[in-house]
């Protein structure tokens, strides 16, 4: 049975970018709902207990939804900290995003254009390939890149439930906010290299 994550952070840490208001909703009624969704529709399923990345690789309809979903959310909210002034990667990640995308200024704007441009519900992401290589990929609804053999490394969450309360209908504004909040020591730990 999957249990829902604990924040790792107090609900007002990452405020002004996050409300504690966002998260309590985000966290404790949206990411809630999924766990409850798919504990309900695993027992004598196929899926039964297989860790949650695999449910997510091998799923589809609602248990994939629900899984992904939670997979999703915890990559999300495992990956920030308090507001920090020029926030950046560092180490082999930095270097990758460099030599890849030109600058971290020019990889951030190809990513918020992503995310913003993502019509309806679903995920931006960051990911590598086992070469190191990295990817920018738009996700729809429970979409995660574990389903394309990538290693997902860095996500915003652009379903309305992840900024309406703070931000309104303005999604690339609350895209462009989140790099003050990214725990840049995990994403690196994820990409591992």
């Amino acid at each position: 049975m999957e249990q829902i994550i604990a924040l790792p952070y107090a609900p007002t840490a990452l405020e002004p970018v996050i409300s504690a208001a966002t998260l309590g909703f985000h966290h404790g009624k949206h990411l809630q709902a999924y766990v409850n969704n798919l504990n309900a529709a695993l027992p004598g399923s196929p899926y039964e207990g297989l860790p949650l990345e695999e449910i997510v690789r091998r799923a589809d309809g609602a248990v994939f939804n629900n899984a992904g979903q939670i997979l999703n959310h915890n990559l999300y909210f495992t990956q920030f900290r308090a507001p920090r002034e020029g926030n950046a990667p560092a180490g082999a990640l930095k270097e990758r995003i460099d030599s890849q995308f030109g600058s971290f200024d020019s990889f951030q704007a190809e990513f918020v254009a992503k995310g913003a441009g993502l019509f309806g519900s679903g995920w931006v992401w960051l990911s590598a390939g086992d070469d190191g290589v990295l990817f920018i990929t738009q996700e729809p609804n429970a979409g995660n890149p574990v389903t394309k053999g990538l290693q997902p490394l860095l996500t915003f969450d652009v379903w309305e439930h992840a900024y309406y309360l703070d931000y309104q209908n303005r999604r690339p504004d609350h895209l462009k906010s989140l790099w003050s909040i990214i725990d840049w020591d995990e994403v690196g730990r994820r990409y591992g290299r």
